[in-house]
Formats: C-alpha cells, sequence, structure tokens
C-alpha cells in the first residue's frame, strides 16, 4: 500500500513537472503575477474602503478620523463591511497585475531585442514599467469602476437599507448589478468613465516604481540582491515616492467615478482638468492629497507582498532570470525561423 501511494505521488510530481516544464514563459509570469496581485489586495481591502470612503465622502468619514471610520464601519456593516467592492478589486486586481508584471518583463525584453546596445538600467525599467501599467490599465479598468462605486456605497444592513445616502443615490447590490446599471446608463463610456486620470496617473507611477526599485536594487551589494527583505524594503520604499508623485490624479479618478452617485455633485464634470479646479475650489489644494497618509500604510505592506508572493511564484514556477529569458526568447525566435538553405 505504501509502496503505490509513492508510486502515485511520484506519478503526480512527474506530471506537475511536466506542465510546469511545457508552460511558455508569458503564462508563467501571470500566473506569478496574479496571484501575487490577489492576496496583497486581499490583506489591505480595509485600508482600501476606507480610503476611497475619505476622498469620496470627505464631510462623514475624513472628519472623525481613521479610527472613528473602522469603528463606524464595523457598527453599521459588520465585519463585512470592510470588504465591501474587494470581491470586485480581486476580480480586477488579479489580471490587472498578471498583465501588469507580464506585459513589463516582455516590454523589457523587446526594447532589449528590438534596441541593441541599449543600456540595461533604471531607465529601461522606467519606459518598460510605463508601458506595461498602460496597457494593464485599458485593459482592467471597468472593474476598477465597478470596484469604487460598491466602495462608496454605505449601507447598513443586508437588506441594502442605506443609510446616510442622498435619495437620488444609486444602490448596487453586488458586481454584476453595478456593471449592467453603469452600462445601461452611460454605455461603454460609462464604464470607463475616470480612465483619463488613471492613465495619467498609471503611467509615470508604474514607470517610477519600477524605476526607483531597480535604481535602489543597484546601491545593493551583490551578495545582499537575492535577500527577501531587501526586495520588500526597495520595493516598499519605490511603491512610496511613486504614489506621492501621482497622489493627486488618483483622487480625481475617484471623485469622476462616483459623481454621478452623488446628488450633490449636480454638475457635469466633463475633463480631468475641470475635476481638478472642481476639487481645489471646493476644497483646497490639501483634497488633492486627501487619504495619502492612509495609503501610505497601505501601500507597504501591499507592494512588500506584492513582491514577495511574485518572487516566490516565480522560483515555484521555475521562471528564469531576466538575462537568461532574454536569451530564451532570442534562440526561440530563431528556431522557429524557416530555414534559408535549399532543401
Amino acid at each position: 500500500m505504501e509502496k503505490k501511494r509513492e508510486e502515485r505521488d511520484g506519478a503526480m510530481t512527474m506530471n506537475w513537472d511536466g506542465v510546469i516544464e511545457g508552460m511558455p514563459l508569458f503564462a508563467k509570469e501571470l500566473i506569478a503575477g496574479g496571484v501575487a496581485g490577489g492576496i496583497a489586495k486581499t490583506a489591505v481591502a480595509p485600508l482600501e474602503r476606507i480610503k476611497i470612503l475619505f476622498q469620496t465622502r470627505r464631510a462623514e468619514f475624513q472628519s472623525i478620523g481613521l479610527l472613528g471610520s473602522f469603528s463606524k464601519i464595523a457598527k453599521t456593516e459588520g465585519l463585512l463591511g470592510f470588504y465591501r467592492g474587494n470581491g470586485a478589486s480581486v476580480a480586477r486586481i488579479v489580471p490587472y497585475a498578471a498583465l501588469h508584471y507580464m506585459t513589463y518583463e516582455e516590454y523589457r525584453r523587446w526594447i532589449i531585442l528590438g534596441i541593441p546596445g541599449i543600456t540595461r538600467g533604471p531607465v529601461l525599467d522606467l519606459i518598460a514599467g510605463s508601458f506595461a501599467g498602460a496597457t494593464a490599465v485599458l485593459c482592467t479598468y471597468p472593474l476598477d469602476l465597478v470596484r469604487t462605486k460598491l466602495a462608496y456605497q454605505v449601507v447598513g444592513s443586508p437588506k441594502l437599507n442605506v443609510k446616510g445616502l442622498l435619495p437620488n443615490e444609486q444602490v448596487y447590490k453586488g458586481v454584476l448589478d453595478c456593471f449592467s446599471k453603469t452600462y445601461k446608463e452611460a454605455g461603454v463610456r460609462g464604464l470607463y468613465r475616470g480612465v483619463a486620470p488613471s492613465l495619467y496617473g498609471i503611467f509615470p507611477y508604474a514607470g517610477l516604481k519600477f524605476y526607483f526599485y531597480e535604481e535602489m536594487k543597484s546601491h545593493v551589494p551583490e551578495d545582499h540582491k537575492k535577500d527577501i527583505m531587501v526586495k520588500l524594503a526597495c520595493g516598499s520604499v519605490a511603491g512610496l515616492l511613486g504614489q506621492t508623485f501621482t497622489y493627486p490624479l488618483d483622487v480625481v479618478r475617484r471623485q469622476m467615478q462616483v459623481q454621478r452617485l452623488s446628488a450633490s455633485n449636480r454638475t457635469d464634470m466633463k475633463s480631468t482638468i475641470d475635476t481638478l479646479v472642481m476639487i481645489v475650489q471646493r476644497h483646497g489644494w490639501k483634497q488633492l492629497f486627501s487619504g495619502l497618509s492612509l495609503n501610505y500604510l497601505k501601500v507597504v505592506p501591499s507592494v512588500a507582498i506584492g513582491f514577495t508572493v511574485y518572487d516566490v511564484m516565480k522560483s515555484f514556477l521555475r521562471v528564469p532570470s531576466r538575462d537568461e529569458a532574454v536569451v530564451e526568447v532570442t534562440t526561440n525566435r530563431r528556431n522557429s525561423q524557416p530555414s534559408s538553405l535549399p532543401s
């Protein structure tokens, strides 16, 4: 019996090894990035909910502070209230992170192969990261819009008895309901409302995040570069720096996403600049950084967990190093080209 069990386990291991070895490089990077993004996002979901409420319900939540906001949600919605909209958030972040990491690696390889002699340094990561971030945003933005609308709601019971909302505010019962109502109201354009500031923000943020990360790593002694704690520290600081430079655009994006939900926003804000000016005129320039300190608390563990899980998954899936991957892609391209010799 024991021998049969060992044989079965050995066969399963061999089959799994075969699956991993036969998996394309881009598929491994997609899986590693998706798993990393999902775990990291769920870990910081309560802070993300509070941050969105700080940004969009300033008078109601920002005035009572971080602990007061946690207490209010716990009393009115219970533990699950902290994860309202997290289903849409994870559904968005898994493909977003998967595409972000994979396209970053792909763009980086394309640039290296397409421009012989290009310097492999932080500037390369800045360019590849920026385009990867923009690609991921365009592919997953509707899910981010739905996540924001669900997180914006503040309900008082499982029956969706709204508490503290104005009469004209829309109430959504879940992800699919929110998708359906948003599409019926404004079509595809409605699902991409606020995408402009998202692109303005993610293009520099994604690029700067990779830029700062690689720049900091370049100053780390060679024998410490594989240290997970070093990677986490570099990634966390890089995320914080990138977030600080681009955070005002995140506030503008949230306001544009939820403006149709709030009866107080009667004016149709047609552009990013109009929304930015409106926020400054009504609330002052400090509102553009509303929730930033809370976002710092979210970014540090999120980036730390994301980089850690991504590295672990890459190791588990046997993803080669970046330099080895470039050689592998080059070799595969040469092997796939038809021979020019006559038969």
